[in-house]
């Protein structure tokens, strides 16, 4: 499967996504980052541009899955060019577009679906999910009340409330190691035996801090699950 994630609007969360919910969900998906600008912990290096768009194009070819990561400041030349390769966006089986509950993101996220239909890309391909949620009391429909409003009067893409993505410490807690919750959970140290044989309160705490860590990846990887079920459904 191949998905570009993109939106028009930054700080919407498009690499945390790639990297948490999506790609170890697809096979462990290669994640090809297209960002001038970096918002991500990568190196600048390894970053595509929007204008090699070609290329990205070509080495999908390479890949049995992937995840096409566009940061914001590259959304546009990738719209260009997908024009200018008429018909290329049916390389991609889905497009996900991650928005969060404020106006600004919403109108983004808005311009990013039409930009997305004018090239030719159909409803059953654009896909919303809704990110940084605070929590399951949150009225997902009360809260993008203007991307339900959209939805309904134009049906240029597929929205599904029970595709949701919500804050959670993990995140803060795992940044610039490069781990995901399945890569903590397929890790079966057993913390309680070595808090046991712990002699030192750093070393307690180094070790508490892990086991911490799985709690928080074991919840987090069960709604993650149920929000790849809604998003693609």
């Amino acid at each position: 499967m191949y998905v570009m994630v993109a939106n028009f609007s930054g700080n919407s969360g498009k690499s945390t996504l790639a990297d948490n919910l999506l790609a170890p969900r697809m096979n462990n998906a290669e994640v090809i980052r297209v960002e001038t600008i970096n918002a991500h912990e990568g190196d600048d290096a390894d970053n595509l541009k929007g204008k090699q768009y070609g290329q990205i194009i070509e080495g999908l070819a390479l890949f049995n899955d992937a995840i096409v990561d566009v940061g914001s400041s590259n959304v546009q030349d990738i719209m260009n060019l997908m024009a200018q390769y008429a018909g290329s966006w049916e390389v991609f089986d889905y497009f996900v577009i991650p928005t969060v509950a404020k106006p600004k993101q919403i109108r983004d996220t808005i311009s990013t679906i039409e930009a997305l239909a004018n090239i030719g890309v159909p409803a059953d391909k654009i896909r919303v999910v809704f990110n940084m949620i605070e929590d399951e009391d949150v009225n997902i429909e009360k809260e993008f009340a203007p991307l339900f409003a959209y939805h309904a009067n134009e049906g240029k893409f597929t929205m599904n409330s029970g595709a949701v993505v919500y804050l959670n410490d993990f995140y803060s807690r795992v940044t610039g190691l490069g781990l995901t919750a399945e890569k903590i959970l397929a890790d079966e140290t057993d913390y309680n035996q070595l808090l046991k044989d712990a002699t030192t309160p750093d070393e307690k705490i180094a070790i508490s801090q892990k086991r911490a860590l799985k709690f928080l990846a074991t919840g987090l990887k069960a709604k993650l699950d149920d929000a790849f079920k809604a998003l693609f459904g």
